[in-house]
């Protein structure tokens, strides 16, 4: 009988759970893509479609987007594939072509639409984002009014009731249906095929991602931060485009497993 002593157990283990099979869960904005001045700047490196196409294939079908983008939208960009979508951050989910869960419109969304528009109209460089379900209000190019556009996007949520929660994240808050988030999408669609069973991995960037994050921990899954800021994010990724090195790199290869994060 041979004895293995308890660090070879521990590298066997981490070995093993590296090449698991995985799930892979990918945000969009400042993931697979450069953060733009606004949301419909953004720019898809033309390669990174097929290449996501190659790797669910690899995967068995487990790779999904998990975005605060409207699934259309995601739809359109990745032309002509459509892949597994958590859209609006949780509150559309698409699996296998069929749509397993949608927000309801929040009640009062319309007036809140009138405030926001109010706002941008009267101040240069603010962007409101209408997703019927969600809205969203982006200062990346008045950097100066990020205190009044949060002041406003709190003011407003709180009248809207416990129904809407608001989301932060860079440069931009977005009122949300409550029950909605990238952590609840990523553990429900991991209890369905082709999910179920795997290790997953999500990757993303932002405050919006945390409770991705922080869903993926708790399911003994890979948590990766692209670029700085606090999180709770097991690793992390310089850069969307040292990402789109390595999403690349595997899909040449035919073959993605968490080590090729290493």
């Amino acid at each position: 009988m041979t004895l293995i002593e308890p660090d070879s157990v521990s590298e066997i283990r981490d070995f093993a759970a590296a090449e698991q099979d995985i799930a892979l869960f990918l945000d969009f904005d400042g993931t697979l893509v450069e953060i733009a001045p606004s949301p419909d700047d953004v720019r898809l490196d033309r390669l990174v479609a097929p290449a996501l196409e190659t790797l669910r294939t690899s995967l068995g079908g487990a790779l999904a987007l998990v975005s605060g983008r409207p699934v259309a939208f995601l739809d359109e960009v990745l032309t002509p594939y459509h892949f597994d979508t958590a859209g609006l951050h949780g509150a559309q989910i698409r699996v296998n072509g069929q749509i397993l869960s949608q927000a309801d419109v929040p009640v009062a969304m319309r007036e809140a639409m009138r405030d926001l528009v109010r706002f941008a109209n009267s101040n240069v460089g603010i962007i409101i984002e209408d997703k019927r379900i969600s809205a969203a209000l982006h200062w990346r190019l008045a950097p100066q009014l990020k205190d009044e556009a949060l002041d406003l996007m709190r003011a407003v949520a709180k009248r809207m009731g416990p129904g809407v929660r608001l989301q932060e994240g860079k440069s931009v808050a977005e009122l949300v249906p409550a029950g909605a988030s990238k952590g609840a999408a990523i553990t429900s669609m991991m209890q369905i095929t082709p999910y179920a069973g795997r290790r997953p991995v999500f990757i993303g960037d932002d405050i919006t991602d945390e409770a991705g994050f922080e869903a993926v921990n708790a399911l003994g899954g890979l948590s990766i931060r692209i670029g700085g800021g606090d999180t709770c994010a097991t690793r992390r990724i310089e850069s969307p485009t040292d990402l789109r090195t390595i999403l690349l790199a595997a899909a040449e290869r035919g073959s993605l497993t968490a080590s090729s994060f290493s």
